[in-house]
C-alpha cells in the first residue's frame, strides 16, 4: 500500500494517528456526530492500495471560450503546499481530463500527498507505476487544453452536494474520499479510532467462535465510538 503522508502541514502524531486509518472508520465516525455530506461521490482510486491524506488545495475549472487563442488547461501545481492534496473540480465531467502524467511528476517532486479530481485523469499507468495517490470520477485521453481552464484556486468546491473548503482534511483510499470539516479533526479522528478498536474486538471474539450477533452485543457495535479509549492490547 502506498501512503502519502500529510506532513508538513499536519503535525507527526496526528500524520500517524491517521496512517492508521481508513475511510470506513472515518465514515463511521463522521455519521457519530451527524455531520453535514462529507463522501465525495463517484470518487475512485486509479492508483490502487494507495492512501492520501492532507489539507484540501482547492481548484476550480471552466470551459474555454472558443477566441482562436492557445489555452493551457492549468498552471498551479508550483503553488501547491507540499503536503497537501489537490482537490480540482471539473463538474464531474469525462469530457476532458484536469490531470496527466506531467503534474504527477511535479507533484511527487514537491511532496504533494494525492490528488482527488471531479473529472477525468489521464497517463493512468504512469501514475499508477510512480505510486502517486491519485482519484477521480472519470479517465479519459482527451487533453484539456483549448477545452477548460483554470477558473480559481482556494475556493470552496461543491463536489456533487458535499462542500470542501480550503484546508479542510481530505482523505482517500480504495473506498473513495470523503471531507473531515477542518474544526472537527481531532475529534473525528478520536472516534475513528474508538470504531477501529470497537471491530477489532468484534472480529477477533467471532474468530474464537462467538456468534457475530453475540460479539457485536458485547462489545458495543451499535455505538463503536464510545470505547472511551480502552484499549486491551
Amino acid at each position: 500500500m502506498t501512503t502519502a503522508s500529510a506532513d508538513p502541514l499536519l503535525d507527526s502524531e496526528l500524520s500517524a494517528r491517521l496512517a492508521r486509518l481508513d475511510t470506513a472508520a472515518l465514515s463511521d465516525a463522521l455519521d457519530s456526530l451527524r455531520a453535514a455530506p462529507f463522501v465525495l461521490p463517484g470518487i475512485a482510486a486509479r492508483t490502487p492500495g494507495s492512501v492520501a491524506f492532507g489539507p484540501a488545495f482547492t481548484l476550480r475549472y471552466r470551459p474555454v471560450e472558443d477566441d482562436g487563442a492557445f489555452h493551457n488547461a492549468a498552471n498551479y501545481i508550483d503553488d501547491v503546499p507540499p503536503g497537501s492534496v489537490v482537490v480540482a473540480d471539473n463538474g464531474g465531467t469525462g469530457a476532458c481530463t484536469n490531470w496527466g502524467s506531467l503534474l504527477t511528476s511535479v507533484a511527487l517532486r514537491r511532496g504533494i500527498a494525492g490528488t482527488v479530481v471531479h473529472g477525468a485523469v489521464r497517463d493512468v499507468r504512469e501514475t499508477r507505476e510512480s505510486g502517486y495517490p491519485l482519484f477521480s470520477t472519470a479517465v479519459t485521453m482527451v487533453s484539456g487544453k483549448n477545452r477548460v481552464v483554470l477558473d480559481r484556486t482556494g475556493v470552496d468546491l461543491d463536489i456533487a452536494g458535499t462542500v470542501v473548503r480550503p484546508g479542510d482534511l481530505v482523505f482517500a483510499d480504495d473506498n473513495g474520499a470523503l471531507r473531515v470539516p477542518a474544526d472537527l479533526v481531532d475529534e473525528v479522528v478520536r472516534r475513528a479510532e474508538a470504531v477501529e478498536r470497537t471491530e477489532r474486538r468484534i472480529r477477533e471474539a467471532a474468530a474464537d467462535g462467538i456468534r457475530l450477533d453475540e460479539a457485536r452485543a458485547r462489545y458495543g457495535y451499535a455505538r463503536p465510538w464510545e470505547d472511551e479509549g480502552r484499549d486491551d492490547h
